[in-house]
C-alpha cells in the first residue's frame, strides 16, 4: 500500500462525489488544472463555476479548457469566491456535488495577491449550503507563508465547529514533513436520516 500524496487524494475524493451531469465549483480557478479535472468529471452535461479575481487567472483557465475542448461545461468568473451564492443559478441551489479551493497566491504571480480567512469562510458557509447529500468540499490549504499560516489559524476552528449531525470534516496531512507542506480539509455534507429510522 502507498499513501495517497496531498493532491491526488484531493482527487480521488473528488471523483468519488461526482458524476457526469453533476454541477461543482472551483473557488480558486488558478492555472485551470482543477477547472478542467471538474470539468471532464461532469461532462458536456454537467457545469462547473470556476471563480478567481485575477484576470491573469481567468485568461490562463480558459486557453486550458479551450485546448482539451472542455470550456463548453464551464462558467468562468472574474470575481471572488466570497460571492458564490450572486453567481449561482437558482436550478442549482442544493446540488452542488463537489467543490475544490486551493487557497494562498496564483503560482508564477504577485504573491501579495491572496485568499483571506474572512473570504475564504463566507464562500464555505455558501457552498456547504448548497452541497447535495454526499457533496463534498475540499479546500488545500498552503500555509508556508505568513498569511497563509493565519488563514489556516482562521479556518481550522470555524470547520472544527460544523455540527457533525449535519457534516464529517476530516484532515488529511502528512505531520513529519518540514517546511509546512500543503494540507486538505474535506468536508462532506451527510445524509439526513428519514424519520422512521
Amino acid at each position: 500500500m502507498k499513501l495517497s500524496g496531498v493532491l491526488p487524494f484531493a482527487r480521488e475524493l473528488l471523483q468519488k462525489a461526482v458524476s457526469a451531469g453533476d454541477v461543482v465549483i472551483d473557488g480558486t480557478a488558478g492555472n485551470g488544472h482543477d477547472t478542467l479535472f471538474l470539468a471532464q468529471l461532469v461532462g458536456e452535461c454537467g457545469t462547473v463555476y470556476s471563480f478567481d479575481i485575477q484576470q491573469q487567472a481567468i485568461e490562463s483557465t480558459g486557453r486550458r479548457l479551450s485546448e482539451k475542448e472542455a470550456e463548453h461545461q464551464v462558467r468562468l468568473i472574474h470575481d471572488g469566491h466570497e460571492k458564490i451564492s450572486q453567481h449561482l443559478l437558482p436550478e442549482h441551489y442544493g446540488k452542488v456535488a463537489g467543490s475544490v479551493f486551493n487557497l494562498g497566491y496564483l503560482p508564477g504571480s504577485d504573491k501579495t495577491v491572496v485568499t483571506t480567512p474572512e473570504t475564504t469562510i463566507s464562500a464555505v458557509e455558501q457552498v456547504t449550503e448548497h452541497l447535495k447529500p454526499e457533496g463534498i468540499l475540499l479546500l488545500v490549504v498552503y500555509h508556508g507563508h505568513p498569511e497563509g499560516q493565519v488563514e489556516r489559524d482562521t479556518l481550522l476552528p470555524f470547520v472544527r465547529r460544523l455540527p457533525q449531525e449535519e457534516f464529517h470534516v476530516l484532515e488529511y496531512r502528512f505531520t513529519n514533513q518540514k517546511n509546512n507542506p500543503p494540507f486538505i480539509i474535506a468536508v462532506e455534507k451527510r445524509k439526513k436520516k428519514s424519520q422512521g429510522a
